[in-house]
């Protein structure tokens, strides 16, 4: 799901001079969207699909696993994470203006400003990748599958971000199975020809997503040709929206980026590590793990936001305080099975080459708990008057992260256990935030 922000001019300057013939730049309202009128039994019915679909998707993940080599599958986690991380810069977050308003004009500029942004994104990274081809940098397979996959990634993005917007959860959660299906079938299939190699995985993974972008093109493509028809590109129009919406990129992306690159930070300690065993390990137990967060984050988002939407401004506060709870009684009690049925899970691998995952998934459990929790907080979070906060936060976070490995120097279960400690800290940062700073003066409020 997008973040919501609102940005004030007030508390955001944008420092341009007085004769600059610029645009005000226009803040992100906090209004009820089409999505937060979805309703419950709609949100409830996302989660109920996005959980079927990682359900599906794990049965694929442990047959790959059980397949290919354990540098072949670290490598399929490192070549995945990147993809995820670029895709976040495709839209340059200008998809967070379809969710602040109902108004279809708003709704159109936004579409048509935030597709010329990925389609000019992806050029630049096509250009880049066929240079970096070109040098002997990358493997030229690599660098096509990558480009593949991102642009899957950003077709997805703006798609499910559109229907949101819209309401069409059900299109949302149908292309999460849809993706579940194609591609860990694509990875054993792949598997067969190609043998156990990265191509493999790394087709499988662009093959899964650009099936799912189509799928969502398709099934919103009434809605789509409306919104990008030949007539109503105007490249005025474009600069006038790139100018009204500036401030959602310099804060929501930095934001983002900062919160994707602690989540992957397991994969920065990969380098450190003396024993490639631990490090397929990791990469394995990273895979599962994000299975329960991002089911915790597909439950708990679209339903948090759209019930505190609803609520009038002077009982946000203990609306978040109760929600906050809640969510912490539920990612503790989740997290804290999954470490135990993890630990029971090694007896059955003993002699195999995943012998010991057990012990690291309980460890990194602690990790992937504090993340999945702090998602849902930093979707409220962007909704207040102090988003810095959020980014300062994060950036604080990772550069903890960061002195955690070059202190212990090498790949061990005692510095997963230390970057757990780190993801806690930073999940009570924004819990503190949360419990203190959403009264009525908390939020911000969209200008008459």
């Amino acid at each position: 799901m997008a973040a919501h922000l609102i940005l004030e001019r007030t508390a955001f300057p944008v420092g341009v001079a007085p004769s600059a013939p610029v645009t005000p730049a226009e803040e992100i309202a906090a209004e009820g969207s089409a999505a937060a009128r979805a309703g419950l039994a709609s949100g409830l019915m996302l989660a109920l699909r996005f959980v079927q679909a990682r359900f599906l998707s794990v049965w694929g993940l442990l047959a790959a696993a059980a397949l290919c080599p354990a540098q072949v599958f670290a490598d399929f986690a490192v070549f995945s994470a990147l993809a995820n991380f670029v895709s976040i810069a495709t839209l340059l977050r200008f998809e967070a203006v379809f969710f602040q308003s109902s108004d279809q004009d708003r709704l159109a500029r936004a579409f048509r400003l935030a597709l010329a942004a990925g389609g000019a994104f992806l050029t630049v990274a096509a250009l880049g990748i066929a240079v970096a081809g070109a040098a002997g940098w990358v493997v030229a397979t690599y660098g096509a599958l990558f480009l593949v996959s991102l642009a899957g990634r950003a077709v997805i993005r703006l798609v499910s971000s559109e229907a949101t917007a819209e309401g069409d959860f059900a299109a949302i959660g149908n292309s999460n199975v849809v993706q579940a299906l194609v591609q860990p079938g694509m990875m054993v299939l792949l598997i067969w020809p190609l043998g156990a190699t990265s191509v493999a995985l790394f087709a499988a993974d662009a093959i899964g997503h650009v099936v799912s972008a189509c799928y969502l093109v398709w099934r919103r493509r009434a809605a789509l040709a409306g919104l990008v028809r030949r007539e109503v590109w105007s490249r005025l129009e474009l600069r006038e929206s790139a100018s009204r919406w500036r401030t959602a990129p310099r804060f929501l992306l930095p934001s983002a980026l900062l919160s994707f690159g602690f989540m992957v930070a397991p994969l920065l300690a990969l380098p450190y590590a003396s024993n490639p065993l631990l490090a397929a390990h990791v990469a394995l137990a990273m895979r599962l793990l994000e299975v329960p967060t991002q089911m915790f984050s597909a439950v708990s988002v679209p339903l948090v936001l759209s019930s505190l939407r609803a609520r009038a401004a002077e009982s946000r506060q203990a609306w978040v305080r109760f929600v906050t709870l809640g969510l912490m009684v539920a990612a503790a009690a989740l997290f804290a099975a999954i470490a135990l049925v993890a630990m029971g899970a090694d007896v059955v691998l003993d002699g195999t080459q995943w012998e010991g995952v057990g012990e690291t998934v309980a460890i990194m459990a602690l990790f992937y708990g504090g993340i999945a929790l702090v998602t849902p907080l930093h979707e409220i979070a962007s909704l207040s008057r102090s988003p810095r906060r959020q980014v300062l936060t994060n950036a604080i976070a990772l550069l903890a992260a960061g002195l955690v490995m070059a202190w212990f120097g090498t790949l061990s279960l005692a510095l997963l256990g230390a970057i757990g400690l780190v993801s806690l800290a930073r999940m009570l940062a924004h819990v503190q935030f949360a419990w203190t700073r959403f009264g009525v003066d908390g939020f911000a409020v969209a200008r008459g």
